[in-house]
């Protein structure tokens, strides 16, 4: 990322470049900068954070990874003949919006008459999903069986 210099054969390599056995920054270890650890990510208490597994996390926010924020997915549909069975209120019929949300490993399919504010659980609407990368083709699935707008 930074800028490197051309050198001769046998050139003593830039600090960037010089390995260290002490686990330490390569530029801290030749006395440019203060030994101690180094962080990718921003800590409130001045103390390292602790390390994860998620590439290009660069604040402790980030640590979990998007896949582990509350995620959803909105369309609008008109139901077949039937409506939508829903726990709270039985079923809806008309121009709905079906939300598509998932947190904490489920997804949960909700729906509620277009542009209202309250949301009603889709009956059978909830299960397990491993890997929210998923989500999309759930969605995409939910609609297709309930958006019959011919009947």
């Amino acid at each position: 990322m930074g800028e490197q210099a051309v050198t001769g054969a046998g050139a003593t390599p830039a600090p960037e470049q010089m390995p260290d056995s002490g686990g330490e920054d390569a530029a801290a270890a030749v006395g440019s900068a203060p030994a101690g650890p180094t962080t990718a990510g921003m800590t409130a208490d001045g103390r390292a954070a602790t390390q994860t597994a998620v590439p290009g996390a660069g604040m402790a926010a980030d640590a979990g990874g998007a896949s582990a924020a509350a995620q959803e997915r909105t369309a609008d549909l008109v139901p077949g003949p039937g409506g939508v069975m829903t726990d709270e209120v039985g079923v809806v019929t008309g121009e709905l919006t079906l939300r598509t949300g998932y947190a904490d490993g489920q997804v949960t399919l909700s729906v509620r008459y277009k542009d209202a504010d309250e949301w009603y659980t889709v009956t059978g609407g909830r299960v397990a999903l491993a890997d929210p990368a998923g989500l999309d083709a759930v969605h995409g699935i939910a609609v297709a069986l309930l958006h019959r707008p011919e009947g």
